[in-house]
């Protein structure tokens, strides 16, 4: 059993590369990853509390 319309799928099964070589990675801006920090839990803050009047 053969159908005609296989062979278009098979082509755009694979990332088309002419598209990823004509990519200008110069237009890309350097990002600088900046961690947030998150608040403490209550557990922390309860720990740190203990500790601060065990001190």
């Amino acid at each position: 059993l053969e159908t005609r319309s296989a062979p278009s799928a098979t082509t755009s099964d694979k990332p088309d590369m002419a598209e990823i070589e004509k990519f200008d990675k110069s237009k890309l801006k350097k990002t600088e990853t900046q961690e947030k920090n998150p608040l403490p839990s209550k557990e922390t803050i309860e720990q740190e509390k203990q500790a601060g009047e065990s001190s």
